[in-house]
């Protein structure tokens, strides 16, 4: 009997613990935001298309130091300026020595879009950088980078 009635309590109090977990769980569903899906240009999953960019190393990498700083200087002010634009939601280079030297994710939808925009970079046009541009899927979130980003820098690049 004491088995039973072990056993019956034991089944309301791990019902009981399964119904208050069910209920934070509810309280915890992120709601969706219709208006910020559309500020975004999220379709129905939350995503949207953009352009990856590989960085690749160019073909012309003979320059001084001198000049080779002169165009990483530019290279990173041309990134800045995209980003500000609301071209470009992510960069960032590799963190080790090989051909593919960075990212970037550009917020259009067209490789031709894409490829305009990577004219305006002085290391691509030097031949120090070259760009392999694919479409890609993403999370629309990703444009919200743009506004965290500055919150979270002490130093600018």
């Amino acid at each position: 009997m004491r088995y039973l009635i072990l056993s019956v309590f034991l089944f309301i109090f791990l019902n009981c613990q399964q119904e208050n977990s069910n209920q934070q769980a509810e309280q915890e569903t992120v709601v969706y935001d219709s208006t910020l899906a559309k500020q975004l240009n999220a379709d129905k999953y939350g995503m949207k298309p953009y352009v990856l960019a590989f960085l690749k190393r160019g073909s012309s990498r003979s320059q001084d130091p001198e000049e080779a700083a002169r165009l990483q200087r530019a290279h990173l002010d041309n990134i800045s300026r995209l980003a500000k634009e609301g071209k470009l939601v992510l960069a960032g280079p590799f963190m080790d020595d090989g051909d593919v030297r960075g990212i970037y994710i550009f917020n259009v939808e067209t490789i031709e879009e894409a490829r305009l925009l990577t004219e305006s970079d002085p290391a691509i046009k030097a031949g120090r950088l070259e760009m392999e541009l694919h479409p890609w899927y993403g999370s629309a979130a990703l444009q919200m980078l743009l506004d965290l980003y500055p919150k979270i820098t002490k130093e600018n690049i």
